[in-house]
């Protein structure tokens, strides 16, 4: 019994030895969106770059002296030394201490600064601290004493909060800045936690911004941003308030405040707020991509945020009035329930919802008219039903013959709807083909559009049940192979709440459907999918261009093809300058990376401005050179284009590469080269200038492009790799 009894406890320690020799060795696995990914192993190993910042205590003394505890370490749960010495990169650090006083939600700072402008004079508002001189007491753990400390008197009770943020510079390895930052919530008595703040999750933040981050990387999500932006704090010059509930809702807002349109009589007012160095930070031309009337993008209720319901259920004049800012409220001038001297009225009117929507609810007021089937299923009768057309099927798809679509147009109830219904604004099949590479297949020498044919629906003929049939006047071309796709489009107009002050005309389109046929007998081939539509509503929410007509990039690429531009516009151009101007390309990689990258293609230091103004239907100036793409870089900058995954699925823009150069060649008339080869095309959208666009040239001569060669998939300048951070 006994030899049996150490028999197992040999095995038991043997088994523990190796689960530990196991633990020793697993390494941190790095993402493709790291340097570190695509360096060499022997420098990674050595390095081991990555910065984690644990917070392991924090105290308030009785004589208000603040101290914190903390570890820095690499992914693999090394320790590190900050000041780079006998671990690679040296790591500096900012703190923040602040509590929420008794009865109250928002944080007051501890960790505050004297900041002076015109209109506010000198002002104390929350601040980092930097530069101090942490102490070490362990291998990679920390103790840092505060500058700033808890007056005298301070209330030992209530949540108290400290930041640690960070970065490791490890620049002279080529491996970038690693930032990192962590908060820690505590009593200085001693007692359990129970109020926090935690209104907004990072993670929604995150579906638009990829890595929320500030301030040079010193401030890492919200958790850290509601440290600091309380009411407490605000910009002395402009005497604008930095307050989250006021800030946030602003900056977001941006082109569409009141303040900033202005009126018939009063000019606008620039948004602006003057930041470090005396910064001018304008967000007057900042367009939220989802909408700001879509609070539960911010206020997401799937996040778990604590207090998530906090905007449904606490209206104040301060939130309201951030996004309202030609309200009144002291006055009643443009509040219909008038003047308001304090918030304890607000819910009375403001309920969470309403029966219908467009209402005085804080879910009616904020209805996007699209969204309402979604947003008030409990009372169809009052709402717009949309349009829903769905293609069952195409027969007539041989080369040559005249595809007859089987479709059928209902209301999102299923009641169909028919063809001469009034509210019916438009029906239209769009054909083109083949998938391999849309753009240059002609329908007819009386089609004026590049590529493609467009086609009224609403010309078809339908049975009692609704279902219809549309045979297209135009053929498919003779001769014709492959794959061809025909899509849809729709929009519908209705007149809801009639006889109510909240009347009005709300339009809504059909998601667009896109059915693939034979036109050989070859197998179906879909056209390649390099970006999802669910990926563009990560940020868009619910896409829509052209009216509502549009909202499926597998719709779009059927005319935003490699023949297309907007010359069929640029003769009624509405400003003068546009007609003057070759037309412009809009094949869609150009067409959404030019987009996206705004700012930067305009403001491009290797040569002359070339910003991206695409003229549009009836001679519209769309001018992307204000575009301010909401991605973020880890040290918090804006208009950060490098992470592909956004947008592109599967790795696309990576692994199409080698497929790239069988495609249709752009024309680009306002482009340095014209036409531009289909890589360079998808490459140009963001590498505008003309030194990169001689690049794009001597890479290319009569047998194609020669990309592949540095930059696919394990060449030492892969697309992927050079788009690390």
């Amino acid at each position: 019994m006994k030899r049996l009894y150490l028999a197992l406890r040999i095995t038991a320690f043997a088994a523990l030895i190796a689960l530990c020799l196991t633990g020793q060795t697993k390494k941190h696995q790095y993402s493709p969106r790291e340097k570190a990914f695509w360096a060499d192993k022997a420098l990674v190993d050595f390095v081991s770059p990555g910065l984690s910042i644990t917070i392991n205590s924090a105290a308030i003394a009785s004589n208000g002296t603040i101290t914190v505890t903390y570890t820095l370490s690499d992914p693999n749960g090394l320790p590190l030394d900050a000041s780079g010495a006998t671990t690679p990169g040296a790591i500096s650090l900012a703190f923040v201490a602040a509590y929420i006083p008794k009865g109250q939600e928002q944080y007051v700072a501890y960790t505050t600064e004297q900041a002076t402008g015109k209109v506010l004079g000198t002002i104390t508002r929350p601040f980092f601290e930097l530069g101090g001189t942490p102490k070490s007491i362990g291998s990679g753990v920390y103790q840092y004493t505060f500058s700033a400390k808890a007056p005298t008197g301070f209330d030992p009770t209530v949540t108290t909060t400290v930041a640690v943020d960070g970065n490791r510079d490890l620049t002279s390895f080529g491996l970038g800045t690693n930032y990192a930052g962590t908060t820690f919530n505590f009593v200085p008595n001693g007692s359990a936690v129970s109020v926090t703040r935690d209104v907004i999750s990072t993670s929604s933040c995150n579906t638009c911004h990829d890595q929320l981050a500030f301030h040079g990387g010193y401030a890492q999500g919200m958790q850290m941003c509601v440290l600091c932006h309380t009411p407490q704090n605000a910009d002395p010059v402009t005497g604008n308030s930095l307050d989250a509930k006021v800030f946030f809702h602003k900056l977001h807002m941006g082109s569409q405040l009141p303040s900033v349109i202005g009126t018939a009589t009063t000019p606008g007012v620039p948004y602006q707020i003057i930041g470090y160095m005396n910064s001018v930070n304008d967000f007057s031309t900042v367009i939220d991509p989802a909408n700001p009337q879509r609070c539960e993008v911010c206020h997401s209720q799937t996040t778990k945020a604590t207090q998530a319901k906090a905007f449904l259920t606490e209206p104040s004049r301060a939130a309201c009035g951030a996004c309202h800012d030609d309200v009144n409220f002291a006055t009643g001038v443009n509040h219909p329930g008038g003047f308001q001297a304090d918030d304890t009225q607000c819910a009375n009117c403001h309920i969470p919802q309403g029966e219908t929507p467009f209402d005085a609810s804080i879910m009616g007021a904020h209805v996007v008219a699209n969204d309402t089937p979604a947003t008030y299923p409990q009372n169809p009768d009052t709402l717009i039903s949309s349009v829903v057309v769905t293609i069952t099927g195409v027969t007539n798809t041989n080369a040559g013959q005249k595809p007859v679509v089987a479709y059928t147009v209902k209301d999102i109830n299923g009641k169909p709807i028919a063809l001469n219904d009034p509210t019916l604004e438009d029906l239209q099949f769009t054909m083109a083909g083949p998938t391999t590479d849309y753009g240059y297949t002609s329908f007819g020498s009386d089609v004026t559009t590049p590529g493609y044919v467009g086609e009224d629906g609403t010309q078809g003929t339908c049975d009692s049940s609704g279902k219809c049939t549309y045979t297209f006047l135009h053929a498919i071309p003779a001769g014709a192979t492959g794959t061809y796709a025909i899509g849809v489009e729709s929009e519908r107009l209705e007149n809801v709440l009639g006889g109510t002050t909240s009347a009005q005309q709300v339009e809504s389109g059909t998601p667009n459907q896109v059915f693939y046929f034979s036109v050989d007998g070859s197998a179906v081939a879909p056209r390649r999918t390099v970006v999802a539509e669910t990926n563009c509503n990560q940020c868009h929410v619910h896409l829509t261009l052209h009216g509502n007509r549009r909202n499926n990039p597998e719709y779009c690429v059927l005319c935003h093809n490699p023949s297309n531009t907007d010359a069929s516009q640029r003769s009624s151009a509405v400003v003068a300058s546009d007609k003057a101007l070759p037309a412009q390309g809009i094949n869609f990689n150009l067409l959404v990376h030019r987009i996206h990258d705004g700012v930067n293609a305009a403001l491009d230091g290797n040569g002359p401005k070339h910003p991206y103004i695409v003229v549009g239907y009836g001679g519209s100036h769309n001018d992307f050179s204000g575009t301010l793409y909401p991605a973020m870089s880890p040290a918090g900058d804006a208009t950060y284009l490098q992470n592909c995954s956004m947008c592109h699925v599967n790795s696309t823009e990576q692994n199409d590469l080698p497929l790239m150069a069988n495609l249709n060649q752009v024309t680009d008339p306002q482009g340095w080269i014209i036409p531009v080869q289909p890589t360079s095309s998808a490459c140009s959208g963001c590498h505008v200038s003309k030194p990169e666009a001689a690049h794009f040239l001597a890479n290319t001569d009569a047998l194609g492009e020669s990309c592949t060669v540095c930059h696919a998939a394990g060449a030492q300048f892969a697309v992927d790799a050079v788009h690390t951070q």
